[in-house]
């Protein structure tokens, strides 16, 4: 028996408000606290080590939610899984507000980030795909905001909220925005019955999801306060990276795999997830820099700083004409590995010295590296694979991106206080090894592409929307290799 629809189920406006009210507040506030972490740690009583502790949970939780989701959503209903995720992602954000020890924050934030991810897999998949061919290109840009665009506007959110008590207001509203998707969610998601009502849960993916990114996460954030030989470090760290590896392996081998890392082993989606993963860790990591040196090393206030990277929101911008024009044609993958490019430049702006031009140029780049080369990365695997198979698929290029994007931050900071502050010569070694390591990933993936043998093609959209068949016809790795 079907069941009644809500009153603006169906909708394309509706399905893009959902997934963009429901994925944005994490994003935003993965790069907000750059600015203002001083003031925060003055009102909570602790240290720059206790936060970073906190953001690591927080992205671990993030990074968790989706695997889990992966998990859960064969189980029960998709909508109640959206009300009840943005529900806990109102509740985590208030209780962020109102907090008045590290604690509390730290377990606001792991609730943000457990309702986040979920949304991610859940909301995700039904505004990309229900709504024709003609949309995906238009639907594709704006979702990109939701996947990373937030990330840009952040930084200079947290400029203009560093002072004492203005930081709460950006949990606050996150907690609006979220109970904002709440509602749209009870008027717009549509009831459908779980696809495996009795389907258990998955004895050992989910365990081997959680240490492989809060073991990780816990331990580089330990790299604050503690050298990179320190067992808090290493330990936690190498077991949670070999449990990510064997997650990987064990759902590659499985018959019936939580996320589908069988399809996504080929030429396209190992280019687009590999683009975003280098390019998402290259943003945070040069953004974090340029915030390092403008504000510790120049002296500049922090809404001095946040003014001088909103460049970054107008390159995003760009990237979204970018994502629309480029999408339905063969240049997908040319615009991904341009994105991670044009991060890589941002990098060498950065380089060339300091000064808020410099960084504002700097952070152009990077809205639009990040932009063009983040979410269209991801979604060069998501069109590779049937897109029934949509949600777990990007469970896991998610997962991936986030252990990518989310761990360079201790490591930058770490790497650029090695003085035991930051000075001009640690920033500009660190920015210069970001430099190299982007350009690296770029010829390691575009090398990755000719070697697959794949000239550029027009994704089908058409076959993709109607489920028979990924956009793409993704070579083998190496084919050429292998003629």
């Amino acid at each position: 028996m079907s069941l009644p629809s809500p009153r603006l189920a169906g909708r394309w406006s509706t399905g893009i408000t959902m997934a963009l009210l429901g994925l944005t507040p994490f994003v935003l506030l993965s790069t907000a606290p750059f600015l203002f972490t001083g003031v925060q740690a003055g009102e909570l009583g602790t240290d720059r080590a206790g936060l970073q502790l906190g953001q690591g949970l927080a992205n671990a939780s993030y990074a968790f939610a989706v695997v889990l989701a992966a998990d859960l959503m064969h189980r029960v209903d998709r909508r109640r899984i959206y009300l009840g995720c943005t529900l806990l992602i109102a509740a985590g954000a208030a209780l962020a507000a109102v907090s008045g020890s590290n604690g509390v924050l730290i377990a606001g934030r792991v609730l943000l980030g457990l309702g986040s991810g979920m949304l991610l897999v859940v909301a995700l998949p039904p505004a990309v795909t229900g709504h024709g061919p003609q949309r995906v290109p238009l639907t594709v840009a704006l979702i990109n905001l939701g996947l990373f665009g937030g990330s840009v506007a952040g930084t200079s959110i947290g400029g203009f909220a560093a002072t004492p008590g203005a930081w709460r207001w950006v949990h606050v509203a996150a907690a609006v925005v979220a109970l904002a998707g709440f509602v749209v969610g009870l008027l717009g998601f549509e009831r459908a019955e779980p696809e495996s009502p009795r389907m258990r849960v998955d004895p050992s993916g989910v365990p081997l999801a959680a240490a492989a990114t809060f073991l990780p996460f816990v331990g580089v954030s330990m790299l604050v306060g503690h050298p990179p030989s320190s067992p808090g470090f290493l330990v936690p760290t190498v077991l949670g990276l070999a449990a990510l590896v064997l997650l990987v392996v064990r759902e590659y081998r499985k018959e019936n795999p939580l996320m589908p890392v069988r399809l996504i082993a080929h030429t396209l989606p190992i280019t687009g997830i590999g683009a975003a993963m280098v390019t998402g860790a290259g943003f945070t990591a040069f953004t974090e820099l340029a915030v390092l040196r403008l504000q510790q090393v120049e002296g500049h206030p922090p809404a001095v700083v946040g003014a001088a990277l909103v460049t970054q929101v107008a390159g995003m911008l760009v990237a979204i004409l970018l994502i629309v024009r480029v999408l339905p044609t063969r240049w997908l993958p040319v615009l991904v590995l341009g994105g991670l490019l044009t991060v890589c430049a941002a990098g060498a702006v950065l380089l060339s010295g300091g000064g808020l031009v410099r960084a504002a140029v700097a952070g152009f780049l990077l809205g639009v590296g990040a932009g063009t080369g983040v979410g269209p990365g991801l979604f060069l695997g998501a069109l590779s694979v049937p897109a029934p198979r949509l949600g777990p698929a990007f469970a896991l290029v998610q997962l991936l991106r986030s252990e990518a994007a989310f761990l360079a931050a201790p490591v930058v900071m770490t790497l650029a206080m090695s003085e035991g502050a930051a000075t001009p010569s640690s920033i500009d070694r660190t920015i210069l090894l970001g430099v190299v390591l982007t350009g690296v990933g770029a010829v390691v993936l575009t090398g990755t592409l000719l070697l697959g043998g794949s000239g550029p093609q027009k994704p089908d959209l058409r076959r993709w929307t109607d489920g028979e068949g990924p956009a793409f016809r993704s070579p083998p790795v190496a084919a050429v290799l292998r003629e």
